[in-house]
């Protein structure tokens, strides 16, 4: 199963989609412009700048978070995950209000309020004219998402708990094991069946 959560700055898509993770036994699946602006030693906003004139910085992206979705059996936390996975078997976008946003990133990222309103209000726009630009996707737009949740009302783990039991409604492989841990699981009982065999013939 593929689950996509998406959402603006600060609505909580990663700490919703790893709780969601650890109740279906799923692998998550985020990569980052933060991950990539560090390493390039760039602000976050300044490697926005710079995706804004350079359109395959985000083809680049999206096709490599493609590639690693597409195995299958996780959950995606990046901004267009649910528009980019169209294989996806669930796709929920997370609401809260702007002040809240603002105020759980004041709290993550050591920002003043009034600058964490001002990050989000920058990169929220700066997502949406880029995706527009660059694909034709609005991201206000979630007419094709089987979920819609405040997370200003539910907290991260009451969150998950909605998408595990939606999760689990449409079925997939949500919440059971894959065949190669199956496997797994069934060699390591039977060397373990073994083991204590061998104990007991010593003994």
């Amino acid at each position: 199963m593929i689950i996509c959560i998406s959402g603006l700055s600060g609505s909580g898509k990663n700490s919703v989609g790893e709780e969601v993770a650890k109740l279906l036994s799923l692998r998550v699946v985020n990569p980052t412009f933060k991950t990539i602006a560090a390493k390039q030693k760039m602000t976050l906003m300044e490697f926005h700048k710079k995706a804004e004139k350079e359109h395959s910085i985000d083809k680049q992206f999206d096709a490599h978070l493609i590639a690693d979705a597409s195995k299958g059996n996780c959950v995606v936390t990046t901004w267009l995950g649910p528009w980019m996975m169209k294989s996806a078997d669930m796709r929920v976008w997370l609401h809260a209000p702007r002040e809240v946003r603002a105020r759980r990133v004041a709290g993550r990222d050591a920002m003043s309020h009034e600058q964490a309103l001002a990050h989000i209000s920058d990169r929220d726009e700066s997502n949406h004219q880029r995706y527009n630009e660059v694909y034709k996707i609005n991201i206000y737009d979630h007419s094709g998402f089987e979920l819609v949740i405040n997370t200003e009302r539910f907290r991260p783990a009451q969150s998950a708990q909605i998408i595990a039991a939606a999760a689990r409604a449409i079925g997939g492989n949500a919440g059971k094991k894959t065949d190669a841990a199956k496997k797994i699981a069934v060699k390591k009982a039977v060397t373990e069946k073994a083991a204590k065999k061998s104990t007991r013939k010593k003994r």
